[in-house]
């Protein structure tokens, strides 16, 4: 239970400093502040979070990556479920909180939809979008195999690796698709912004499931093959 509370309050974590960061500042393209700005803020909570709560669950708070550590032998079926819950029980309470932050505070959210993701940089395009979340998930999640790997000698900087490989996506994705790699932070924004009336994020959260989904099955196999 420990482990699903950690990842739940690590989830959480990410979504409220990352999507309200975006939320905050926007990801305009013609002012480029906001994109590393967002990117930061994605990349130092998961740094946060894996010095915080890695010790205790590993730090996953994403369903892509458990199901990547789960085809990899790292843990078991009963053992995802649970984890995927608590991600995305922990992705809608960051953006309940947002919501509340927002809302009584009179602050304009610069995004439209509590930091959800969507396809408006890839022209509304659902295959453009699903091929970017896979490719940029494939990359994110063979890092952390690799780094969290029994043959991996990097020290006590695994962390701080795995948060700047974060960083590094989100700088290429915030313009196509908002970033997602993670089907539980695209869940709690979408849902909550469907309850104030915004309808789009929820119509293509498909794209934002079953990409990071693919990706990460590709970066499992692929990592099994190079480490044999």
């Amino acid at each position: 239970m420990k482990k699903y509370i950690a990842e739940l309050i690590g989830t959480c974590t990410l979504v409220v400093l990352g999507c309200g960061t975006a939320m905050l500042v926007g990801c305009d393209a013609a002012a480029g502040g906001g994109y590393i700005l967002t990117a930061l803020a994605f990349g130092l909570a998961i740094v946060a979070s894996a010095y915080c709560i890695g010790n205790i669950s590993g730090c996953h708070v994403n369903p892509a990556v458990s199901l990547g550590v789960l085809l990899s032998g790292g843990m078991k079926a009963k053992e995802f479920a649970g984890y995927v819950i608590a991600q995305c029980l922990g992705a809608l309470l960051g953006s309940g909180i947002l919501a509340l932050i927002f809302s009584l505070g009179g602050v304009t959210d610069m995004t439209g939809g509590f930091g959800s993701n969507g396809l408006g940089g890839v022209n509304g395009s659902a295959v453009a979008g699903l091929l970017v979340e896979i490719v940029l998930t494939f990359i994110f999640v063979l890092c952390i195999l690799g780094v969290t790997s029994k043959k991996a000698k990097h020290g006590s900087f695994g962390g701080l690796i795995i948060g700047l490989t974060l960083t590094g996506v989100h700088i290429l994705g915030i313009g196509l698709t908002g970033t997602s790699v993670n089907p539980a932070r695209s869940f709690g924004p979408a849902l909550v912004a469907l309850f104030t009336g915004n309808m789009a994020p929820i119509a293509c959260l498909w794209v934002f499931i079953v990409g990071p989904f693919i990706g990460a099955a590709l970066a499992a196999a692929v990592y099994k093959t190079l480490e044999k």
